[in-house]
């Protein structure tokens, strides 16, 4: 009995390959580009990247000349891409942009460029070397293709990027006004408002560094940036705060 079992159940598991391999349709040593690049595009279509990627790779090396090279290289590209291989995608989008500079694909894969390495953006504390590469290449998007479809998403993520690197450089001067190194705090403050000036930190900036200049006692660059704090910001939280500061300074100095 316990033999009879063991059989079928190896004839259920052989008959199970014999399905899988049967419906699984393989291409033929002496397949034409296009063939391949229609059974790769199946392969991709139902989320199978890895032989997805086998085969596109196959393509660019086997038919580096036919119509389809370019559609090869950017599927190729994005397979690595879906599968969060993103320094390598946009190595092989670069690929594309160089190699084929005529393609109708090099907007995509210049967009698909930018934001593989916005993928690899870390949070904002740790160092910001992917960020502003995506922030560079986000920015040649738009200078080669400003009407593209894609430009409002290309300034969405160009965006959250600046504030990524406007909060890396206000959260650097909040640390050093907090130890009263007031001057280090300008420095960073300052560097936030010649920088990041259309992020939401540069409000934050100007009313830091009039509060350092305040506690440098330095009054006449102090009342200057509370009165430009007040005439940029008149309805912000801080403001209110920041009128409260500036009549005290006058009183003391009048």
């Amino acid at each position: 009995m316990k033999q009879n079992l063991l059989r079928y159940f190896s004839i259920g598991i052989l008959i199970l390959i014999l399905i899988n391999s049967c419906g699984r349709h393989k291409l033929k040593p002496t397949a034409s580009a296009d063939e391949r690049i229609a059974y790769a595009e199946k392969l991709f279509k139902n989320g199978d990247y890895l032989d997805a990627r086998t085969e596109f790779r196959i393509i660019i090396l086997n038919f580096p000349g036919s119509t389809t090279s370019d559609r090869a290289q950017l599927r190729l590209a994005d397979c690595h891409f879906n599968l969060k291989e993103y320094i390598i995608a946009a190595e092989e989008y670069k690929k594309l942009v160089r190699v084929f500079p005529n393609s109708e694909y090099v907007d995509d894969a210049q967009y698909k460029i930018a934001l593989s390495l916005f993928k690899l953006s870390p949070k904002y504390s740790l160092d910001q070397d992917y960020t502003n590469k995506a922030i560079e290449e986000f920015q040649k998007f738009l200078d080669d293709f400003p009407k593209s479809d894609l430009a409002p998403e290309v300034n969405k993520n160009m965006k959250l990027c600046r504030e990524k690197l406007g909060k890396k450089y206000y959260r650097n001067a909040e640390s050093y006004r907090k130890l009263n190194w007031y001057k280090s705090a300008i420095v960073y403050y300052d560097f936030v408002l010649d920088n990041y000036y259309d992020t939401e930190f540069a409000e934050l900036s100007l009313y830091g560094k009039a509060e350092c200049l305040q506690n440098l006692a330095d009054i006449e660059q102090a009342v200057k940036f509370y009165q430009l704090y007040l005439e940029k910001y008149p309805n912000s939280t801080k403001a209110r705060k920041a009128r409260t500061q500036l009549e005290k300074i006058l009183d003391e100095n009048k």
